[in-house]
């Protein structure tokens, strides 16, 4: 979303016969972190409104989940109108590793060989310590032939998504500044510029700090004990290393690089902290505090970091949620409903964030299409569906995620070296490992 201050505002009513007890106000920083919180909304009577413009479907955000839902609903004969608060995409970031889960989504789509295209394939994968040791190295290929691994940079993924839209689906510079449900269940929008927007339905796909998510009563992802340096380096006459990942692990400490086409490649560094830090723009003040943390490690990293533009370089807190059974809310309420990392932000250690949002966007299009264009249709029924098929999915893989990243963030020594010198060597096998990545997805 945009790196402009605003304000949520949910609006409680103790006069309307309509009235709920739920009130919510959220102050949005530049990253939609909330900063106060005083939850409630109020459900309003429906009637009629000059200068409300009536949309059926609003997508809230265009980011991977709100570009990939608006685009499979467009092939299944669906519009929408994606807010984005932004002026224009946020084409910012790094890189994101897709699995066969997540390529199988952009098959159904239409966009995955424009993407092929761009981006090499990854063979495999290779581990070693911080000393250099090679302690592992697997292909992907041998452990299941059906994987297929890319980097991609988040640039192009949602300039291809948005290129299949038709024009006007996107409206930029349109940041929410209220929401309510009326009595009708339709929910009124309104934006930080006065316009209004009354819609059928609403698709919440506006991030790990959704305000439609806290609206909706869901709590702010938590951090999870490590922050991560990311970054892609640019190599004008040809990037030299193989069609791999290649990670490296330490104490407390670990990092990565993965080719992304033949002039780019994508890196992170991995860092425990017990608390997220101040919050740094300076990219070059970025760049060395993540070189600084692996000065001592071997120099083929540091050139990877030194070769990367300052401006591609960033810090974010991990974070992730926990949907535990009955007590998280559910994915929708009502005509509401979210997506993606609005509704189950998770680490990346799996490399599953951005597949799941891609496996929400298709899901969550089918049932909703089939839902409107059904002669007795029920919104709330398809995402009450949506939410019960995704959730067995998305759960287990967030807690699975946020165990594997502690794990690889041990700092004791003796479980290191049991971690490097008998776990990794002798005993993960890859291929049960990835079985996370097996997905079924029809063409749309």
């Amino acid at each position: 979303m945009a790196t402009t201050t605003s304000s949520f505002v949910f609006v409680k009513s103790h006069t309307s016969p309509f009235c709920l007890t739920k009130t919510l106000f959220t102050n949005i920083d530049g990253f939609g972190h909330g900063i106060g919180t005083r939850r409630s909304y109020r459900v309003i009577k429906a009637q009629s409104q000059s200068g409300v413009r009536k949309e059926q479907v609003v997508i809230v955000g265009a980011g991977i989940a709100g570009l990939a839902t608006a685009l499979s609903l467009h092939r299944l004969g669906v519009q929408s109108l994606v807010l984005e608060q932004a002026e224009s995409l946020r084409t910012g970031g790094t890189s994101l590793t897709l699995f066969k889960n997540g390529w199988r989504v952009l098959d159904a789509i239409g966009v995955a060989n424009d993407l092929r295209t761009q981006f090499l394939e990854i063979q495999g994968m290779v581990v070693n310590s911080e000393d250099g040791r090679e302690l592992r190295a697997f292909n992907f290929k041998q452990e299941d032939e059906s994987q297929e691994v890319r980097a991609v940079e988040r640039r192009v993924l949602l300039e291809t998504l948005a290129g299949q839209l038709p024009k006007e689906t996107i409206k930029f510079s349109s940041q929410l500044a209220k929401i309510e449900a009326t009595s009708d269940g339709d929910t009124l929008l309104e934006l930080v510029d006065g316009s209004k927007l009354l819609a059928k339905t609403v698709i919440g796909c506006d991030g790990i700090r959704s305000p439609i998510a806290k609206w909706m009563g869901f709590p702010e992802p938590k951090y999870v004990g490590h922050c991560a340096f990311r970054g892609l380096a640019s190599y004008s006459d040809g990037q030299p290393f193989r069609p791999r990942v290649n990670y490296i692990y330490g104490r407390g400490l670990r990092a990565g690089f993965v080719p992304v086409s033949p002039t780019k490649v994508y890196w992170f560094i991995c860092f425990n902290s017990p608390s997220p830090g101040p919050k740094i723009t300076d990219s070059l003040v970025l760049k060395n505090q993540a070189k600084e943390l692996v000065k001592d490690w071997p120099s083929e990293l540091l050139n990877i970091v030194d070769s990367t533009p300052d401006d591609t370089v960033i810090k974010t807190p991990l974070v992730d949620r926990w949907l535990w059974p009955a007590i998280s809310p559910g994915a929708s309420a009502g005509r509401v409903v979210v997506v993606g990392d609005a509704w189950h932000p998770m680490t990346p250690n799996l490399g599953q964030g951005a597949c799941c949002a891609l496996e929400d966007s298709v899901v969550l299009a089918k049932k909703l299409a089939g839902a409107i264009k059904s002669e007795d249709p029920s919104v709330e029924e398809a995402f009450r569906s949506y939410g019960a098929e995704r959730w067995p999915r998305v759960f287990p893989l967030t807690i699975r995620a946020n165990l594997v990243g502690s794990a690889l963030q041990w700092e004791n020594p003796v479980v290191c070296s049991v971690r490097n010198n008998i776990v990794i060597p002798k005993l993960v096998r890859l291929g049960p490992l990835l079985e996370h990545t097996n997905f079924t997805c029809e063409s749309l």
